[in-house]
């Protein structure tokens, strides 16, 4: 069966099925009120004529009936009543709509209530037929119960009254059912319309396909509709936003979700952009917007894909990591040929002494230092960064120290050691520069401190430089900011703060009595990271001056 006629099948029979449940409910519920009204209006009744003096005086009389059966039936023709039948405590009527059933006894069986003085409304099979009826005791002058009062209405009337009810109740169901119909064959054509034609097991291979298509592609992509509320991502979209797997976006606003999109643009120009760059958290991305447009030609929404450039920048540091090692070893070559060809100079003068002194000196020197790396600072990555760098400050003839107190031994295993590379390396090299742009060559120095005491680990980065200027100072961490001439400047201090946010710490700098900057990074050990280890959870730029 198509999807079309499913629908109109079960929306019928949904409809029907209400229909007759309500117009069963409304019979019952209006059968009930009139039971109750009339059953109350027999009572009222009863309870009436049995508080009537003349009623109570008659029973005291020779020949009751004839005082009590007048009364009766004035009562009875006014209040449209079946009966009304008034009886002593034996009940023996003294009234009755059938005069010939005079003096016979009552029929029901439910006087014994009465008899003890409570009124009631009963249902029973009487001389006249089965009735609703209301019953009061009558009482002498002493409270005594000396008869009954009973007003009835045959229930065959009750039902002539709910049959005239029952016969609308059905005429409005068979009116609903006919508009209802109507109303299912016009939901279906729409739906029909709506879905392109398309049945349920067609519509759910699409979904299918669609749902391994997004999963397959190494980009986010996420959609909003017209008001801008999310209405689809795919899970390389929350890990980019670096939200936990169980999260679910949909059903936000794009701006809850990516402060800085344009996609709310995109939707109310219709204007597709391609290739635009964004940050989005601590990612750079490349997005792509594209707005939906709907079978009439109305812009439904929009949808936008982005890919990040986190794995190029991981690349980027990789080279510059390798440039620098390169770089380092190259110095490192450059000085220790210098120190070669004095050697070899005191040697050929016959300065022996000189010459032993000399080599004893350099090799206690960089003994000393690796040494003290070896021991102090374990991990190879970052001994030999400072090593490289180490060598790298004698090339450029300025100092570099590295404080004998650091101790960088306990570094927890989840903390990524490119980030604190990329941290320490860009640290340093920033300090050189710095140090390299005074004007008084005499003290170029660069102090380096490492300490993994306490919950936090300490990088401390200090030079005699030309110092950062209080104008500039809450733009040193942007990318592209830089105070020296050139292209592809400003990068490394942005590279520092990202790697910090990373690992869910924070950077500050402070003026030094020299003159110089002090860069001060601080990195919590017990942290939430990710696979990568990189801290697990979106996080703002942690900077201080």
């Amino acid at each position: 069966m198509r999807l079309q006629s499913k629908l109109i099948l079960i929306i019928c029979s949904l409809l029907a099925l209400v229909t007759v449940s309500l117009g069963g409910i409304f019979n019952y519920v209006v059968t009930s009120v009139l039971e109750d009204q009339i059953g109350t209006r027999a009572l009222k009744i009863a309870e009436t004529i049995a508080s009537m003096p003349e009623i109570r005086q008659a029973f005291h009389n020779p020949n009751p009936s004839a005082i009590i059966q007048p009364i009766a039936e004035s009562i009875r023709l006014k209040t449209d009543a079946e009966y009304i039948v008034v009886g002593n405590r034996e009940g023996i009527r003294y009234s009755h709509p059938l005069p010939e059933r005079i003096g016979k006894g009552m029929v029901g069986g439910d006087n014994g209530p009465v008899l003890e003085g409570h009124s009631i409304i009963s249902k029973a099979v009487g001389s006249l037929g089965p009735s609703l009826r209301g019953k009061a005791p009558v009482f002498d002058n002493n409270g005594d119960v000396i008869g009954i009062v009973s007003v009835g209405f045959l229930t065959s009337d009750i039902r002539h009254i709910t049959e005239s009810y029952k016969i609308q109740i059905e005429l409005i169901s068979l009116l609903v059912l006919i508009v209802g119909l109507g109303g299912a064959i016009l939901i279906a054509q729409s739906v029909r319309r709506s879905i392109h034609g398309l049945e349920p097991k067609e519509i759910g291979a699409l979904y299918t396909e669609k749902q391994a298509i997004l999963e397959s592609i190494r980009e986010g992509i996420i959609a909003v509709n017209k008001d801008g509320f999310v209405t689809m991502a795919n899970r390389y979209t929350y890990q980019l936003l670096q939200l936990p797997e169980n999260t679910d976006i949909t059903g936000q606003q794009i701006d809850e979700v990516i402060p800085n999109t344009r996609m709310l643009e995109v939707v109310r120009s219709g204007k597709a952009e391609f290739d635009r760059e964004m940050l989005m958290g601590d990612h750079e991305v490349i997005v792509n917007r594209v707005p939906v447009i709907d079978l009439n030609g109305h812009i439904a929404g929009a949808v936008s894909s982005f890919r990040s450039k986190s794995e190029l920048y991981r690349l980027a540091e990789e080279l510059s990591q390798v440039k620098r090692f390169a770089d380092s070893l190259r110095a490192q070559t450059h000085e220790f040929s210098n120190k070669l060809y004095v050697i070899s100079g005191l040697i050929q003068l016959g300065s022996y002494q000189e010459a032993i002194d000399l080599i004893s000196r350099e090799a206690d020197i960089h003994q000393n230092l690796v040494q003290f790396i070896m021991r102090e600072i374990p991990d190879p990555m970052i001994g030999g960064l400072i090593i490289g760098k180490y060598n790298h400050a004698q090339e450029l003839k300025l100092t570099f120290e590295i404080d004998y107190e650091s101790s960088f031994r306990d570094i927890p295993e989840k903390v990524d050691r490119n980030l604190l590379v990329t941290i320490i390396g860009n640290l340093v090299d920033n300090a050189m520069e710095a140090v390299l742009a005074r004007d008084n060559t005499s003290e170029r120095q660069v102090k380096l401190f490492l300490t993994d005491l306490g919950e936090d680990l300490i990088i401390e980065c200090e030079d005699n430089g030309i110092g950062i200027a209080e104008e500039i100072s809450n733009a040193v961490f942007e990318k592209g900011f830089s105070t020296k001439e050139g292209k592809h400047r400003g990068i490394g201090l942005a590279l520092v703060v990202s790697a910090v946010n990373k690992l869910n710490g924070y950077i500050t700098f402070n003026r030094n009595t020299a003159g110089g900057t002090i860069f001060t990074v601080a990195i919590p050990k017990k942290t939430d990271f990710d696979e990568r280890g990189n801290f697990d959870g979106n996080s703002a730029p942690n900077t201080d001056c």
